[in-house]
């Protein structure tokens, strides 16, 4: 039984080192993908005024919309 268990194991090993490498390999890419993506732009623009709304006090609603685009020009997708 533990030489089942054993080689399974490694063998699951194996496996996951080469995703994680497949992974890598393509992960600047990816962030190009999302980067030039819209719906990355609007989901990171809806996820910033909901935000600013919950967490920051600004009183004016254009105020608000300035806070949320700096925001979002503030961070940066990329691998890691």
């Amino acid at each position: 039984m533990s030489t089942i268990s054993t080689t399974s194991t490694a063998s699951i090993n194996r496996y996951d080192e080469a995703v994680r490498r497949l992974a890598t390999g393509f992960s600047d890419e990816f962030a190009e993908f999302c980067t030039a993506d819209e719906r990355v732009q609007e989901l990171l623009m809806d996820l910033a005024a909901v935000f600013v709304t919950e967490n920051i006090p600004v009183v004016s609603e254009d105020s608000q919309h300035d806070v949320a685009m700096e925001l979002i020009m503030s961070v940066a997708i990329r691998p890691v």
